[in-house]
């Protein structure tokens, strides 16, 4: 791969993390300000159906991929 390649590459990614990480952030906000008694459910992976869970464990793993995503994107 040649160099200008490279940096095409690096750049496309850079880009995709940002965007990824701008929806990440939104996620967290909103689920941040939901009210207490309000349900959350997730979407299995790679399918349609969606279960109850828990909000602020929700929350909290959302948040902890968001602080990856920082640091993933810091490194490239």
């Amino acid at each position: 791969m040649s160099s200008s390649n490279n940096l095409e590459g690096q750049s496309s990614l850079k880009e995709e993390l940002t965007e990824k990480l701008k929806e990440q952030k939104v996620v967290v906000d909103e689920l941040s300000n939901l009210k207490k008694g309000r349900k959350v459910y997730i979407q299995q992976r790679n399918s349609n159906i969606f279960f109850l869970a828990d909000r602020s464990r929700t929350l909290g793993s959302y948040k902890k991929e968001l602080d990856d995503m920082k640091r993933l994107l810091q490194d490239v």
